[in-house]
């Protein structure tokens, strides 16, 4: 449905604003809830979006909870990480325990359409092309947001709750008062496409050596993420990737498409890549709930536009999922104000971990830290293997094994020294 198919006379009780994987899965599990649902955005599908296309075992399990796990498995499944780095290669395989022990990689071109159209099943009313630009308040609440369509037109679709989920940069929640605090650790990175043999390859590759052109060690990594061999309009390609931190302090001076190009000459022969880069594209990742104002009395804000994205490996689809869910939840449940009750929530679930992973990653933005601990690292299988369940946030909250509750012990200690906590 666009503005002229009668999109300006729309109310409805919650109205969701972005259909990437967080708005699709709050709008999903709304309209499971019986809630009335319209699910706005501003593309028209298909449409691509900035993105390594990874799928952690995390992100598997939320897939599966929205009952798409056979379709996750008819495109292509990976068994673990290939990590490349300082003279070695590990193979670390997806640790499973109370999550999946597989994860996949899906264009986000298939993957948003097809989590949009499982939302419109799921009853969903769709508004396609129009850019949320403002809302109508009716004292402190959301009355109605109002957008703009292709031809310049404004119009209303009136709510009586609120999700917003339009990405990193979040129009419509700087315009309810979200703020980006920089200060702390916060991603840039670059995402390509390129035709490869090995695209069916069951390892996704991780070069945590990331190399300039100058031979300098960057603070961030480089991947290269098998995409299958099977249908779809990426078969038979690989996504190829480099991502770097940086903080207010130490801002990350890069020109990221050279350096993709650069990345993928140093791995042609290794993984059979062919041409040139494709569909290059770019994008600011803030990280860690390093934003403020994520919720008013009835409105919340969810997946990137929250800044729930992995300070250790970029990673965000998980988090979209997950509190695109406890999102639905919470307006299903309770017809009360969302203003302490969403943010409290989020920490909950997340202000360890990323406390914690933004640490960490602020610390790898340090010069020569990383060449020297390195190395180090690389030549331990075990230890790499930690590592990768601790930066892909492969720990839950049912788990209670001692890596798990050493991960939980360190995040505590990390909240309760942090001068401006997750989402706060």
């Amino acid at each position: 449905m666009t503005a002229s198919e009668g999109a300006s006379d729309l109310r409805t009780d919650v109205l969701v604003v972005g259909a990437g994987p967080a708005g699709s899965a709050a709008a999903i599990w709304a309209a499971r809830a019986g809630l009335d649902v319209v699910l706005a955005d501003a593309a028209v599908f298909p449409r691509d979006k900035t993105c390594g296309d990874g799928l952690t075992p995390r992100a598997v399990a939320e897939l599966s909870r929205l009952g798409l796990e056979d379709w996750l498995r008819a495109r292509t499944t990976s068994v673990g990480l290939r990590a490349h780095g300082f003279g070695q290669t590990l193979h670390l395989r997806w640790p499973g325990g109370s999550l999946p022990d597989w994860g996949s990689a899906v264009p986000r071109t298939e993957l948003d359409a097809h989590l949009r159209a499982a939302a419109i099943a799921a009853g969903a009313r769709p508004v396609d092309g129009a850019r949320a630009v403002d809302v109508r308040r009716e004292g402190d609440r959301v009355a109605a947001v109002v957008f703009r369509g292709p031809d310049r037109e404004t119009y209303e679709i009136a709510c009586d709750r609120l999700v917003v989920a339009d990405g990193v940069r979040s129009g419509l929640g700087k315009v309810l008062g979200r703020t980006w605090h920089r200060d702390t650790v916060y991603g840039v990175a670059g995402r390509s496409y390129l035709r490869s043999e090995r695209a069916a390859d069951p390892w996704i590759s991780s070069h945590l050596e990331l190399r300039g052109e100058d031979g300098e060690i960057l603070s961030g990594y480089g991947w290269i993420f098998p995409l299958g061999d099977g249908e779809g309009e990426r078969s038979g390609m690989v996504n190829l990737g480099v991502g770097t931190l940086a903080t207010a302090k130490r801002p990350a001076e890069v020109a990221l498409r050279p350096l993709m190009a650069y990345y993928a000459e140093q791995r042609r022969e290794e993984f059979a890549l062919e041409g040139d880069l494709q569909a290059p594209t770019s994008a600011l990742l803030p990280m860690g709930g390093a934003v403020s104002g994520v919720a008013g009395p009835n409105w919340v804000l969810v997946g990137d536009a929250a800044g729930c994205v992995n300070p250790l490996n970029g990673e965000g689809i998980d988090y979209g999922l997950e509190t695109g869910r406890w999102a639905a939840e919470l307006l299903a449940g309770d017809s009360g104000s969302y203003d302490a009750a969403w943010p409290a929530l989020l920490r909950e679930h997340y202000a360890e971990s990323f406390s914690i992973a933004r640490r960490l990653a602020g610390l790898v933005t340090v010069p020569r830290l990383l060449p020297a601990l390195g190395p180090a690292g690389m030549r331990s299988t075990w230890l790499m293997t930690l590592a990768l369940r601790w930066m892909g946030n492969l720990v839950t909250d049912e788990d209670r094994d001692a890596a798990a509750r050493v991960w939980r012990w360190a995040g505590r200690r990390s909240v309760a020294v942090d001068h401006r906590p997750p989402f706060a």
